[in-house]
């Protein structure tokens, strides 16, 4: 019977060593070996094959998956680089090598989801419509109706014009805003660019995943959450996924993976938790906010 394989970037992601984003920048930079040669992008790999990064062997993953929602505290910087000073994975300093999907800026706290699969990774950030992150905003001055109105038409940043998106004040000087894109201090320069200075930046909820651990902890996600979010990403990243240039030459078809659903039901954002350590370890369901 013929090997199954698979291209080199979905095999790196699906160890858990980064996302698939991460290891096509890796092959990029010729910091991956396939038996001792670099390879080329697109290259695929089977069971027999030796990869390594930096000279590290790799391995296909063995049990299951790590999905983990932390609150990421002010100053501590999303990235893998452990060379980087109050890195996110130093910090938690959990037992396995995982990594954050997407980016929470260095000034900014909140939600920000970790794991050590690949596949969810390109899920979610390829989701689009489908892939809302809601924040709670401080600004230095009061805020106007006409500051409102502005914020959700969208506001020329960063040589475009950003979606329009639900915006509501909060208080004087507070506002809650929804965006589903992620563009870089998206908020910050939004806010710059009307005259205003972003002076507390919290994410409360990714998806259907909401905020409801204390700053610095960590706990696993539900078993509900994990299918929600499947169900609620899985058709605009297909869609999204579908209108990616289709790879030259495949050698061979591409093995699909199945998904990682896990059943339940999403709920209502609310309720506070009792932390324990780090990880919030008793959050088994409940309080789940979806839109």
């Amino acid at each position: 019977m013929e090997q199954e394989l698979k291209r080199l970037n979905k095999f790196i992601s699906e160890t858990g060593y980064c996302s698939r984003r991460e290891a096509d920048k890796l092959i990029e930079e010729g910091r991956v070996t396939l038996n001792g040669v670099v390879p080329e992008m697109g290259t695929k790999v089977g069971p027999d094959d030796e990869v390594r990064v930096d000279g590290k062997l790799i391995s296909e993953k063995r049990g299951q998956s790590v999905y983990l929602a932390f609150h990421k505290p002010v100053g501590i910087e999303c990235t893998t680089n452990l060379e980087v000073k109050n890195n996110i994975v130093e910090y938690i300093n959990y037992p396995k090598r995982i990594f954050p999907i997407g980016r929470l800026d260095k000034a900014s706290e909140g939600l920000i989801l970790m794991t050590d699969d690949g596949d969810i990774v390109n899920k979610i950030l390829r989701a689009r419509n489908n892939h809302e992150k809601e924040y709670i905003v401080t600004v230095n001055k009061p805020i106007t109706d006409r500051f409102i109105q502005r914020m959700g038409n969208g506001v020329p940043i960063l040589e475009t014009i950003t979606r329009k998106c639900l915006v509501e004040q909060v208080s004087k000087y507070v506002f809650r805003i929804i965006l589903t894109q992620g563009l870089n201090r998206q908020i910050r320069r939004m806010c710059e660019y009307l005259g205003y200075e972003v002076t507390a930046l919290k994410r409360i909820r990714i998806v259907n995943i909401s905020l409801d651990i204390p700053v610095g902890r960590y706990r696993d996600l539900t078993t509900a959450e994990l299918n929600e979010l499947n169900r609620l990403i899985e058709p605009s990243s297909k869609t999204e996924e579908a209108s990616l240039p289709k790879p030259e030459s495949p050698k061979s078809p591409l093995t699909p993976k199945g998904g990682n659903n896990r059943g339940a039901n999403k709920k209502p954002f609310g309720a506070n938790r009792k932390p324990g350590d780090k990880r919030d370890g008793g959050f088994k369901g409940g309080n789940r906010q979806g839109r």
